[in-house]
């Protein structure tokens, strides 16, 4: 029975494609705007409002691997808390289909909502204590704004990808991807509402491709 049960792993091992058992990686720096905060600034990020286009202060982006993947079997979950009066983190990239979870670490009420045509919803008031924590199911790509009804200076952005492969920069621009599916794709940098940079890319299995965004 052991033996049989051996085989019958190797036989589902073999018909496995090789596309999904091979991998390569993606390493680079992304050119970010100039930070108008002091060097010395905690690394907090706050969203800020230029002339329409919402970003991330200090800059920072977020770099993903466009392409056509399966979708995961399970909704993912994550979480985008309140606490001190800000969003934490002040963005989040996610893959589509990811359940939010929002989370009151302040000793006051808040008041999430969203009028963004990629998700609009309204969670109403409610405490440190609520249970369950409030969630919204984020089921097509774009770009979400948030903000509080209560304490009006509040933003925060999640960036819904089609895509699993995303990862946030370092303050320097710096990023890797790892584990990326060998193929022809196009490698995106978000950097702000309006603004982001594409190249395209191809991954070859165990290869990791130096690419940069300027």
């Amino acid at each position: 029975m052991r033996r049989l049960k051996l085989l019958s792993l190797r036989a589902i091992f073999f018909f496995i494609p090789a596309s999904l058992l091979a991998s390569a990686a993606l390493e680079g720096r992304v050119e970010l705007p100039k930070s108008r905060a002091a060097p010395v600034q905690a690394k907090r990020y706050e969203i800020v409002t230029k002339a329409g286009v919402l970003s991330t202060q200090p800059p920072l982006a977020v770099v993903y691997l466009d392409g056509n993947f399966p979708r995961p079997a399970s909704s993912p979950i994550k979480e985008l808390a309140q606490k001190d009066l800000t969003f934490v983190p002040a963005l989040l990239p996610t893959e589509v289909g990811t359940r939010v979870e929002f989370p009151n670490l302040d000793d006051t009420y808040h008041n999430i909502f969203s009028y963004s045509p990629t998700k609009r919803f309204d969670l109403g008031r409610y405490r440190p204590e609520e249970r369950p924590i409030p969630s919204v199911v984020f089921d097509k790509p774009g770009l979400v704004t948030l903000r509080c009804d209560i304490h009006e200076h509040m933003r925060g952005l999640i960036l819904v990808l089609s895509t699993p492969y995303f990862v946030m920069t370092d303050t320097a621009g710096g990023f890797r991807l790892d584990k990326l599916p060998p193929g022809k794709y196009m490698l995106k940098a978000w950097i702000d509402s309006r603004t982001t940079r594409e190249k395209p890319v191809e991954l070859k299995d165990g290869q990791t491709l130096h690419v940069d965004l300027p």
